[in-house]
């Protein structure tokens, strides 16, 4: 049995609340009524003769564990994206928006399951790492997305936030010239859409707050997340 006592103990130190599993080794991490999101970070690892993308997960609550694994559907195709993305912010950052004047910023992809995450603990290499077992997701439940690299965590926060809905900008939406990195990333997400397979860009977050946070979608594209991937609001400053 690959489980160690001290990384089982990690599940109960996150507060986090395992579900039942008719797999012993499998325990199903997050809320069945949140939205939990794997962060890649550009590393692979061979598991099981496959290769998977290695990042962060983030969970509904907040919490964040490092040293995922992302095992099963879809590992191949969060490879592709996040190499695309990499490539393009080494493209693009460093140069200007041609509209608002300021700088591009780097963007990262987020891969966000609707509902509780199917986690088993393996010792790779003497390494401790959280597998998430994809296969065992309803592929309706799986959709990514990108924004900037920093606001991927407020990003999640939002998605969880009661109240929070999406929109898409309008072509000619003042928002793109805000000189701010809002305006900023909300016509990067834009631009990248050329390139990245499925995706779509000139989307927003609206929080309570008011504070948006603009984001594209990229494939998968489950249905589960539709409201997100394909806003059915307009989004129009109030000033």
């Amino acid at each position: 049995m690959l489980l160690s006592t001290a990384a089982a103990i990690g599940f109960a130190l996150f507060g986090i609340h395992a579900l039942p599993s008719h797999n012993e080794h499998i325990q199903y991490l997050g809320s069945q009524n949140g939205y939990e999101a794997f962060v890649p970070n550009g590393q692979t690892i061979n598991y099981n003769g496959q290769t998977d993308p290695v990042g962060d997960l983030i969970l509904s609550n907040g919490t964040t564990l490092h040293d995922v694994i992302w095992n099963g559907q879809y590992a191949s195709t969060i490879i592709n994206n996040h190499n695309q993305i990499v490539q393009l912010n080494g493209q693009f950052v460093g140069q200007t928006d041609p509209i608002n004047h300021q700088p591009y910023e780097p963007l990262q992809d987020v891969y966000v399951i609707d509902g509780s995450v199917p986690i088993k603990l393996e010792i790779i290499n003497g390494q401790t790492y959280y597998v998430i077992e994809a296969n065992k997701i309803n592929p309706a439940d799986i959709a990514g997305f990108y924004t900037y690299d920093k606001w991927v965590s407020n990003f999640v926060a939002a998605m969880n936030t009661p109240g929070t809905y999406a929109a898409v900008l309008p072509g000619n939406s003042p928002v793109f010239q805000w000189t701010n990195t809002t305006g900023t990333v909300a016509y990067q997400t834009w631009i990248y859409q050329d390139y990245i397979r499925g995706a779509a860009g000139r989307d927003v977050l609206v929080p309570p707050t008011g504070m948006i946070i603009p984001y594209g979608s990229a494939m998968p594209l489950g249905s589960a997340l539709f409201n997100f991937t394909t806003p059915q609001h307009t989004y129009n400053p109030s000033s």
